[in-house]
C-alpha cells in the first residue's frame, strides 16, 4: 500500500478510473465494447509494467527478460502510426507463444481490435505511457484496474456482467470465512478474479505483519489459484491478480484456462470462494457437416459426482465438494433452483448434509447481479471425516434471510458492504457456532427437520415483506419496475428448462429483456 492516506488514495484510483474509462469512451465510437477496450489495455499495460521493472536498478537479472526486447514496450513507445499497429499486431502474436505462464495466459489468442492507428498511439504515449505503474504500489493501480471491470460489468450487450460479482458481497464473504496465510484457496469459476484477489487482500490486512519472507512470497506464488473456462476472461483475471501483486510476470500462471468440471480435481484447497456461472445446462457448441450450428448437453460422468446430471450449477457444487481437502471450508453463490430441485438435485443436498457440515445459507436479494432473474443464496459449507456408525456431519443448519423486505438496483440502489454487517455480526465468523442467537432474520433448523421435508427442499422462507400489504410502505416505481423484470427473466429462465426437458426447441431470448432503470 502506498503512503498515502486512504481518501486521498481513493481519489487517486476515482482519478485515473475516469481517465481511463474517458479514453474507452473514444474508443466505443472506433467500435469496441468496454471488455474489448479493458483487454487491450490489459497487454499495453503488462508490457509498460514489465518495462519499468526491467528498468528498476533492483530487480534481478533474470527477472529483466520477461518480455524479448524485439516485442517490448520501448518497441512499441518509439514507433508511431502504422508501423506501431503492425508491430503491435506482431508483438501480441508472438507473446500469446508462451503457453503456462502468466505472460502466455494474458497473450493468448490476444488480437488488436483498435483499427485506427491514431488511437493506438495516443494509448501508448499518452494514457499508458506516461503512468508509473508499478511505482505507486499494487493497491492503487489494481483498485483502478478492477474500477474499469465493474464498468465492464455494466455492459449488458456483451454479457460480460456474468464474469463479475458484487464486491460487497464478495467482501462479506470473505470477511466471515477469515482467509488466513496457511490457506490454499482457490476458485474453480473465476472470472476475473475477485474472490482470489479479495482473500489475498484480507491476509495482508490482517496477517501480513507476522509472515516470514517464504510465507510472504507464497502467497503470491501458487498458494492462491484460479480456473476460468473464457480464455478472455481468464487474461483479465491474470491482469488483476498481477495488478494487485499476486503472481510473477514470468512465473508459472495462476489462472488456467479449461472446463473446471472435465476432471477430477488435480489439487485440493483449504477454502473455496466461488460464483459459479449461471444458466441451468452444460452445453457444447458442435458445427454439424451442413454448417448447423447447435448445442449439446454435457453431463459428466464422474465417479467423485453422487449425481449425474447437465445443471451446471449442481455439477459445479459436486466439482467444490470434492476439490475441498479434508476440513476444508467453502463459500458459494448458487440459484434457488439448488436448493429445491428434484432428482440430481436431491441427491446432492442429501450428500451436501450427510458428508459435509452445511451450516449457513444466505438468501440473497434480487437486483444485485449484473445478469437479470437472478434468485441466489451463499452456501457455506465444511468437509468433515466420516462418522462411527454413518452418522451425519450436518446438526444444524442456519438461514439468514437476506432478501424478504430487501429491495436493491444495480444504479440506484446498489448493495452495499454495510448492508450486509447485520449478517457477518450474527454468522459470528471465528467464535463457536453454539453461540449463534436467532433474530427476525436469522433462523436455525436441525438436521431431521430438514431431511424430512419435501425432496430435501432447502429452499425455507418464513418472512414476509410489509411492502405487499402496506400502502403506505410501497416501494419506490423504478425499484418495483426492476423487481417485475427480474421476476419475468427468472420465469422465463424456468419455462425454458422445462421446454428443453420436454424435448421442445426454445426460440425465445431468455436474457432479452434487460433491466432497465430510470435517472
Amino acid at each position: 500500500m502506498t503512503s498515502a492516506s486512504p481518501a486521498l488514495a481513493h481519489a487517486q484510483t476515482n482519478s485515473l478510473v475516469a481517465k481511463l474509462w474517458n479514453y474507452c469512451n473514444v474508443l466505443r465510437d472506433n467500435g469496441l465494447s468496454t471488455i474489448e477496450y479493458v483487454e487491450q489495455l490489459s497487454y499495453l499495460l503488462f508490457l509498460k509494467m514489465a518495462d519499468e521493472i526491467a528498468s528498476d536498478p533492483f530487480t534481478e537479472e533474470e527477472a529483466k527478460t520477461v518480455v524479448p526486447a524485439k516485442y517490448d514496450w520501448q518497441s512499441l513507445a518509439r514507433l508511431k502510426g502504422i508501423d506501431l499497429e503492425v508491430h503491435y499486431r506482431k508483438t501480441l502474436e508472438e507473446l500469446a507463444k508462451n503457453p503456462g505462464t502468466t505472460l502466455g495466459t494474458i497473450f493468448a489468442k490476444s488480437q488488436n481490435r483498435i483499427t485506427e492507428p491514431a488511437l493506438l498511439e495516443k494509448l501508448v504515449i499518452e494514457l499508458i505511457g506516461k503512468e508509473d505503474w508499478t511505482i505507486q504500489g499494487t493497491d492503487l493501480k489494481g483498485d483502478a484496474y478492477e474500477g474499469l471491470l465493474a464498468k465492464g460489468a455494466e455492459d449488458t450487450k456483451t454479457g460480460a456482467g456474468q464474469y463479475f460479482t458484487p464486491r460487497a458481497l464478495i467482501d462479506a464473504m470473505v470477511d466471515v470465512m477469515q482467509p488466513g496465510p496457511e490457506d490454499t484457496i482457490t476458485d474453480p469459476a473465476c472470472g476475473t478474479g475477485g474472490f482470489l484477489i479479495a482473500a489475498h487482500s484480507y491476509i495482508r490486512k490482517h496477517h501480513m505483519q507476522h509472515l516470514s519472507r517464504e510465507q510472504r512470497l507464497a502467497l503470491g506464488s501458487g498458494k492462491i489459484w484460479g480456473n476460468e473456462l473464457v480464455t478472455g476472461t481468464a487474461r483479465l483475471a491474470a491482469m488483476n491478480m498481477l495488478l494487485h501483486g499476486i503472481g510473477d510476470a514470468d512465473g508459472e500462471s495462476l489462472i488456467t484456462v479449461g472446463d473446471a468440471l472435465a476432471d477430477k480435481p488435480e489439487r485440493h484447497a483449504s477454502l473455496i470462494l466461488a460464483n459459479p456461472p449461471f444458466g441451468k445446462k452444460s452445453a457444447i457448441t458442435i458445427v454439424g457437416t451442413d454448417g448447423k450450428v447447435e448445442k449439446e448437453d454435457i453431463s459428466y460422468e464422474r465417479d467423485d459426482f453422487r449425481a449425474t446430471t447437465t445443471n451446471k450449477q449442481l455439477n459445479f457444487l459436486q466439482h467444490i465438494m470434492s476439490q475441498l481437502e479434508m476440513n476444508g471450508r467453502a463459500a458459494v453463490v448458487l440459484p434457488d433452483n439448488v436448493l429445491f430441485e428434484g432428482g440430481a438435485g436431491e441427491k446432492v443436498r442429501c450428500r451436501l448434509l450427510d458428508e459435509f457440515d452445511l451450516h449457513t445459507i444466505l438468501r440473497l436479494p434480487t437486483g444485485i447481479f449484473y445478469a437479470g432473474g437472478v434468485k441466489a443464496n451463499v452456501l457455506f459449507f465444511e468437509k468433515r471425516p466420516p462418522r462411527s456408525g454413518g452418522a451425519h456431519n450436518t446438526s444444524k443448519l442456519w438461514v439468514y434471510d437476506f432478501r424478504t423486505a430487501k429491495h436493491y438496483t444495480l444504479k440506484q440502489h446498489p448493495l452495499t458492504r454495510a448492508a450486509l454487517d447485520e449478517f457477518v455480526e450474527a454468522y459470528l465468523p471465528g467464535k463457536p457456532r453454539s453461540e449463534r442467537m436467532e433474530s427476525e432474520r436469522f433462523k436455525s433448523f436441525d438436521y431431521d427437520e430438514l431431511i424430512a421435508r419435501d425432496k430435501v427442499n432447502l429452499d425455507i422462507t418464513w418472512m414476509k415483506d410489509p411492502a405487499l400489504d402496506d400502502a403506505d410502505s410501497l416501494l419506490p416505481p423504478e425499484v418495483i419496475a426492476q423487481e417485475i423484470v427480474e421476476d419475468l427473466q427468472a420465469a422465463l429462465s424456468e419455462f425454458a428448462a422445462i421446454a428443453e426437458a420436454l424435448g421442445g426447441e426454445v426460440s425465445a431470448d431468455t436474457d432479452a429483456i434487460e433491466p432497465t432503470e430510470t435517472g
